[in-house]
């Protein structure tokens, strides 16, 4: 099994969004970065669980847990000429962007802000931390994984 942390701005999806579709499963389409389309295309499997993090709001960080409930398939999203997520180089036999589809697992009851993040040594070789990391999903370890939930436990 793999972990991951899946950034997504809360104006666009979040967490609640995702708890209120049907079936609480939706696709994580829009990701225009080649590094993590290869990870959802080429790494991502069923079953694997990821951080759900909120970025580019006021209080950034992660907020949930999600699990990859369908691997890789082309992204919709970049074939629609009204998504702004288009791409006139992609097309159905060469889609180029893919996806992955997340289920909601599990919300934490405050948020694991990225300052509180920063404040653990054992969390400090996480990508997120990084300098000039910004990819909107990164692979992180079954130990960080582990800790950001057990810190999330410790804040009911």
């Amino acid at each position: 099994m793999n972990y991951w942390l899946m950034k997504s701005e809360p104006s666009t999806f979040s967490i609640q969004m995702l708890k209120e579709k049907k079936n609480r499963q939706e696709s994580w389409d829009g990701v225009r970065n080649y590094q993590a389309r290869n990870f959802m295309r080429d790494e991502m499997k069923r079953g694997d669980l990821a951080l759900f993090y909120h970025s580019s709001c006021k209080e950034i960080g992660v907020v949930g847990i999600v699990e990859i409930v369908k691997e890789s398939h082309p992204d919709k999203t970049a074939l629609d000429e009204n998504s702004a997520y288009f791409d006139p180089k992609a097309t159905k036999d060469n889609p180029i962007w893919f996806m992955v589809d997340v289920a909601f697992r599990e919300e934490f009851p405050q948020i694991i802000s990225l300052a509180e993040i920063k404040k653990h040594e054992e969390l400090s070789e996480m990508p997120l931390l990084q300098r000039g990391q910004r990819l909107s999903i990164q692979k992180v370890t079954k130990r960080e994984f582990s800790f950001i939930k057990k810190l999330a436990s410790l804040k009911q």
